[in-house]
């Protein structure tokens, strides 16, 4: 960190977050507020996040303005936010310390004896928030910054008296290392963000870096060869978790029930440990499942609590969440935007008993896209029917001169269109009772989904 010294929340009171209705500021911000300090923001997008930061008694301004900082000892941006932004222009020539809100991640964990930061390609939203869940339930009262609203807690944060805190960890430009954890969960590595990382080479090293800070455990998907590689020189004890009976802990007996969801019995070390009924569908929940099972279990919880806290547990916003039922029309909205995770969860769509599945999908980024072309048309496959929008840019320019038509000419059964109103009414046209209707991507797709509920409400 630089030019900040690593105890600078014990010396601070007022802090200003630039961009604090973003998924990752906002549950940093709240929990900074909760615990004593003066927290400010900024944000030109006035979102649900930011009125909840409002409602919460936060001064937020809804307009960038080097004024916001005037009271700020330490300022906090998101990684999109530029160094031209006038208020950290304002910062740097008034000598007050501005941080990315991955260093600010780092020292508020600091502040935790527990510190359980959860990474992966896949799957780490989900597994950070079940970990949560099961703590909360067990009254063991973690703080908890996740990046999906979780329903339990009704957010994506939450501030417990305990000296434990769940964390979700990025990998994307090296975020996580900011983190020191007491206990690092690795739910897998795969090829993505290679705007960044160039190759998977640079992705394992990076994850090593991260697994080798972990001061007491690491918890590793001993299935994934990938995350082995990252932990093969740990010093801290490496805990498995999988499917294979290889693992430390793992999955026997796994059946699938009704509209996908899985039942298995919980093993360590060749001994079951209990029975656990999942609530969310698909065989990735499984794992996420056995990853929060293992964490929780290392820290205390009754195995009769981690089963009950997992039943019950329904999810994450964005991670195949059902948000209407009109007409006999199943709408769905789920984050996915890898080729591994649209696979998941088509795979899982398919099995749930519906007529047809119909994905939406909103390409995230052209470097994702180009890179991953052809994995995405076979994995997009799996739906009777794909509409693809117009690729989301995000932080890039099209260099690489790709369209979503490009993906389209892949596939059979693809629609191509530009804007979220001409695929909601397309939609309205094509779907018939016993369709699931799901979007997908990680962009704002969800506006999409929202946008074809109301059409088939009829309004």
């Amino acid at each position: 960190m630089k030019n900040t010294p690593e105890n600078v929340l014990d010396k601070i009171k007022n802090i200003h977050f630039i961009g604090i209705g973003g998924s990752g500021m906002c549950p940093v911000a709240e929990i900074l507020h909760k615990k004593g300090y003066n927290v400010t923001g900024s944000d030109n997008y006035v979102s649900d996040t930011l009125q909840r930061l409002i409602a919460q008694g936060l001064k937020v301004y809804t307009k960038h303005n080097a004024k916001n900082i005037e009271n700020a000892e330490l300022v906090v941006y998101s990684a999109a936010i530029k160094e031209d932004n006038e208020e950290r222009l304002a910062a740097l020539k008034n000598g007050i310390p501005c941080i990315e809100r991955s260093v600010m991640l780092g020292l508020l964990c600091a502040k935790y004896k527990n510190a359980i930061a959860v990474a992966g390609t896949h799957g780490k939203t989900t597994t950070t928030a079940m970990i949560t869940q099961i703590l909360t339930m067990s009254k063991k009262d973690p703080s908890a910054i996740i990046g999906g609203k979780l329903p339990f807690i009704n957010g994506n944060s939450r501030v417990g008296k305990s000296d434990t805190i769940v964390c979700e960890a990025c990998e994307y430009v090296d975020s996580f290392l900011q983190v020191t954890p007491s206990m690092a969960v690795v739910t897998n590595i795969e090829e993505d963000h290679l705007d960044y990382f160039k190759n998977l080479d640079n992705i394992i090293k990076s994850f090593n870096k991260f697994a080798l800070k972990a001061t007491n455990a690491i918890f590793v998907n001993g299935d994934d060869k990938n995350s082995i590689l990252a932990v093969k020189d740990a010093k801290s004890p490496v805990i498995t978790f999988g499917m294979s009976k290889n693992n430390d802990y793992y999955a026997e007996n796994i059946y699938e029930r009704d509209m996908a969801f899985s039942s298995f019995s919980l093993m360590k070390n060749g001994q079951k440990l209990i029975d656990i009924s999942l609530s969310v569908p698909g065989r990735y929940n499984v794992y996420n499942a056995i990853a929060a099972g293992a964490v929780t279990h290392y820290l205390d919880v009754t195995i009769s609590d981690i089963a009950k806290a997992l039943h019950v547990f329904t999810g994450v916003h964005r991670r195949f969440e059902i948000l209407g039922k009109p007409n006999g029309i199943t709408i769905a909205d789920d984050f996915a935007h890898h080729p591994t995770e649209i696979k998941s969860v088509l795979t899982a769509a398919s099995k749930m008993g519906f007529n047809r599945v119909i994905a939406v999908f909103q390409p995230h980024t052209y470097s994702r896209t180009a890179d991953f072309l052809d994995d995405f048309a076979e994995e997009l496959s799996i739906a009777d029917i794909t509409v693809l929008s117009e690729i989301l840019a995000v932080r890039e320019i099209n260099k690489y001169n790709i369209k979503s038509e490009d993906l389209a000419e892949k596939m059979s059964s693809c629609i191509c269109l530009r804007t979220f109103e001409e695929i909601a009414d397309c939609i309205k046209k094509i779907a018939k009772p016993g369709d699931l209707i799901l979007t997908m991507g990680g962009g704002n797709v969800y506006v999409c989904a929202n946008l074809i509920l109301e059409k088939l409400n009829g309004k």
